[in-house]
């Protein structure tokens, strides 16, 4: 098991993602005591990195967590996100973002907020606006660390030039490594990278990871599933890419985290280079 630093916390790079515990879409729980199991499940594994937010629900999930866990164990890093929803520039709904996060999880501190943005896009007032926020937030004790999510390279080296970032977000996978450029920048700099939705979009019978030929191939000859091999291939990228992935059952949590435990030989590797377009 192999750890990396999230800001000033030491996380286990097989975290736990649980927008998925408020059902499809983040919209209702699908199951409330199933929710608590596989909550209270991931941290008796070991996982001390949870990441949800505030509008997951809304509220909903933070109360699982809160539910499940609280009293929090030391260590556990709890990494929340903020976006600026819509279209007037209101960089004050940020930091309410924030707080609201606090009350829900019943905690003073977070260890990480990202800021999520729609998409990345260019450095302008707006973002920097929007930086100036989460500082102030990080400033009076509210959270350990800023995040940045959904960010373009561009967006990056300017936010890391005005303050320290500890993670950064960005859809990353199998089938889509858009973000090479910004992995490769967090890498040079030592910054948590967290790939979102690591097993591909859509969900479905059109996730171009999980129904993929190559990867059932390579998963069939190394005698594990194809969701393990996607997971064991953003581990060995690099030693800062720390993994989320979400799931409603106990049986799937151990699944995941046994792709820590997976090697992907050179063969393994050259096939699954295929998926990307």
């Amino acid at each position: 098991m192999s750890t990396f630093p999230l800001g000033q916390w030491p996380v286990r790079r097989s975290g736990f993602g649980a927008m998925q515990l408020a059902g499809p879409w983040a919209s209702r729980p699908p199951d409330r005591a199933g929710a608590i199991e596989v909550l209270q499940a991931a941290v008796e594994a070991g996982v001390n990195h949870i990441d949800t937010a505030q509008y997951y629900g809304p509220d909903l999930v933070n109360e699982l967590i809160r539910d499940a866990l609280y009293p929090y164990q030391d260590g556990l890093a709890i990494v929340s996100k903020v976006a600026p929803w819509g279209s007037e520039h209101n960089p004050g709904q940020l930091r309410k973002g924030i707080e609201d996060n606090l009350r829900s999880l019943r905690v003073s501190q977070l260890a990480a907020v990202n800021l999520r943005l729609p998409a990345p896009g260019p450095v302008d007032a707006r973002f920097d606006d929007q930086l100036a926020v989460m500082a102030a937030a990080m400033d009076d004790g509210l959270i350990a660390g800023i995040g940045l999510s959904n960010i373009s390279l561009e967006q990056l080296r300017h936010a890391r030039a005005g303050t320290e970032i500890v993670c950064v977000q960005n859809l990353f996978h199998l089938a889509d490594r858009t973000s090479a450029s910004v992995l490769d920048e967090c890498v040079r700099r030592q910054i948590a990278f967290v790939p979102w939705c690591p097993l591909g979009l859509p969900r479905g019978p059109e996730n171009p990871v999980l129904t993929s030929p190559v990867a059932a191939e390579v998963a069939a000859r190394l005698g594990v599933s194809a969701a393990q091999v996607a997971l064991a291939w953003l581990l060995q990228l690099a030693q800062n890419v720390l993994l989320i992935p979400g799931t409603g059952s106990v049986a799937h949590l151990r699944d995941n985290l046994a792709a820590e435990d997976i090697t992907l030989d050179e063969e393994a590797l050259r096939e699954l280079d295929r998926i990307a377009p």
